[in-house]
């Protein structure tokens, strides 16, 4: 009778020493998976943990990005961000998007030191964006430069003659919706578009002769819309070092930046979700795998630079051979 008390008591006392232990297990296991999420993760929603260097990419074509503006907001707010590398592979985009983003990177060098790398590509509005650092890095074969702005838009008078459309229009003056591609361009018309490019084009020279150390006579030398390589942009003083990631820590370092900080890149917060955006093109390109999460099916297409509304500052459209 005492032997079968001592093993019940035995029992109790292993089932709760082995309920302590699942319960200290259970504890570590959720502490290991907070401090993996926060490491992950924790850049994202702008609460990292430890100090490091924030890297944001700028790629394909730029137009205004809320989300994007509110992500570099938060690296300038944020302690723990101790240099910034703008990574940039841009052929350019709508001015007006190339200058927020413009404004929004010298917030941020208010407080910390911000560097540019280039990758492929940084022309146009990318340029613009690469410029509003404090340092740029491109690689010796990058495509650097393309200063400069334009207006496209089609005509197609020709077309409708041959199919017998015509447009009647009633409107308040000549230069009303002008100009429009259902009509031929006027000298007026003309003159007003040129009037607001050149007025563009002097603001965008104004920034790269303060960002860039060059009078603004030789800014106008290189600004005629030509590109250059890395190492052609060097000589031209429009990029100050040859390199990529490597080199651009080198040149934080310089400016107090601990090298051994971690490199961690500030993604946009919303992933993509099948079930709730099945309709759209890049999830269903997706689902039928055509295309990777990271993948922009609009942009690989090139339609994105069909709607590019107002001044633009972008170079070539991507081809999709050239991928």
């Amino acid at each position: 009778m005492s032997s079968t008390a001592d093993e019940i008591i035995d029992r109790r006392r292993l089932r709760k020493k082995l309920t302590f232990w699942r319960v200290v297990a259970i504890l570590i296991a959720a502490i290991a998976i907070i401090a993996a999420s926060a490491r992950l993760f924790g850049d994202r929603i702008g609460g990292v943990a430890s100090d490091h260097i924030a890297k944001v990419r700028i790629e394909g074509t730029i137009f205004e990005d809320d989300e994007l503006l509110d992500r570099l907001a938060k690296i300038a707010e944020s302690e723990r961000v101790k240099g910034v590398i703008i990574a940039v592979d841009s052929p350019g985009g709508t001015t007006a998007g190339g200058e927020a983003l413009f404004e929004a990177i010298r917030e941020i060098a208010e407080t910390k030191p911000v560097t540019a790398q280039v990758g492929t590509l940084a022309a146009s509005a990318g340029y613009l964006v690469a410029s509003a650092t404090d340092h740029i890095v491109a690689r010796q074969s990058s495509i650097v430069g393309s200063i400069g702005v334009l207006v496209q838009f089609p005509e197609f008078t020709g077309l409708m003659e041959k199919i017998g459309i015509g447009i009647e229009e009633i409107k308040s003056s000549p230069l009303k919706a002008e100009p429009s591609p259902f009509n031929e361009t006027t000298e007026a018309e003309r003159a007003m578009i040129r009037g607001m490019i050149l007025d563009a084009y002097d603001w965008f020279v104004g920034l790269v002769e303060e960002r860039r150390p060059l009078n603004r006579s030789e800014v106008l030398v290189v600004a005629d819309g030509s590109v250059f390589t890395g190492r052609q942009a060097l000589e031209k003083k429009l990029v100050d070092s040859l390199g990529g990631e490597k080199a651009a820590i080198k040149w934080l370092e310089s400016k107090g930046v601990d090298p051994e900080l971690e490199v961690l890149e500030w993604k946009e917060k919303n992933g993509v979700n099948l079930f709730e955006n099945l309709g759209s093109a890049n999830s269903l390109a997706i689902w039928l795998g055509l295309a990777s999460e990271t993948d922009d099916v609009i942009e690989r297409l090139g339609v994105d630079r069909l709607f590019l509304d107002g001044l633009v500052s972008v170079w070539h459209p991507k081809s999709l051979s050239s991928e």
